[in-house]
């Protein structure tokens, strides 16, 4: 869904070859697809959702058709400092694409895996934090809210909160990152039919504490009820996103 936003921030930085990429969350790794495309070498990391790694890992094996290829390509379920190999050069660009500002703790969290992260970029590398844009722009946020508020009886879990404008500005200076420019993308979310889109915001990961919290027939039938005003007369379901984007430089 954020394919246009990838290609903006790969066109802005002038991602291809000569480019060592690391993927910070990488999930199910069309980013990093998307950037090997474009001749870059990548590295991956995801701790979080061991079923999106793998499913990254058998699209970057299908797209590298050459031995080259798949050397240029690296995953890995570990931290960031993982990915410092002995010998290699820094890398040029870190990416962070898992979009934050709808959670509460969702800044911090991003934060910590950048503090681990941004000594293995060279200096002045640029580094791509993203967030969610205004409420009233991402109608997907109303459909979270219903995450949060299912979720609620975990003790620790994040409540929802409205993205805030200096979010990733936040982030970047707490880590030490110089602010170099940003950007916003419209990314709208469409699915072919209701259930689609059930299924596909349920494989984010972002509803796994509210079925922890309730059970799954109680989370798909409030967020089929959420999706209801987003669903068109042929049946698809469209909801309007616009997402930001920050550059920030590392010291």
């Amino acid at each position: 869904m954020l394919v246009p936003l990838y290609e903006a921030v790969y066109e802005r930085l002038d991602v291809g070859p000569g480019t060592r990429l690391l993927g910070l969350g990488c999930g199910s790794g069309l980013a990093l697809l998307m950037a090997a495309s474009r001749g870059a070498t990548i590295t991956g990391v995801d701790t979080s959702f061991p079923e999106r790694l793998a499913l990254a890992r058998e699209r970057l094996a299908a797209d590298a058709g050459d031995t080259r290829a798949r050397a240029a390509t690296r995953l890995l379920d570990g931290p960031p400092q993982d990915a410092a190999g002995t010998g290699e050069p820094a890398y040029t660009v870190v990416t962070a694409f898992e979009p934050i500002g709808c959670l509460d703790g969702d800044a911090e969290d991003l934060g910590e895996l950048l503090a681990r992260a941004t000594p293995l970029a060279e200096h002045g590398a640029p580094v791509v934090l993203v967030g969610w844009g205004p409420p009233e722009r991402c109608t997907t946020t109303s459909v979270l809210k219903v995450a949060a508020k299912l979720a609620e009886p975990l003790p620790g879990t994040g409540c929802w909160r409205p993205a805030l404008r200096d979010d990733l500005e936040e982030v970047a200076g707490r880590v030490g990152l110089r602010p170099d420019g940003s950007g916003r993308v419209a990314c709208p979310f469409g699915y072919a039919d209701m259930d689609s889109a059930v299924r596909g915001l349920l494989s984010t990961g972002l509803f796994d504490a509210a079925i922890d919290a309730t059970d799954d027939k109680q989370v798909d039938k409030e967020l089929t009820e959420a999706l209801h005003p987003y669903r068109r007369r042929d049946g698809t379901v469209w909801m309007p996103n616009v997402f930001r984007y920050l550059i920030a430089r590392t010291a």
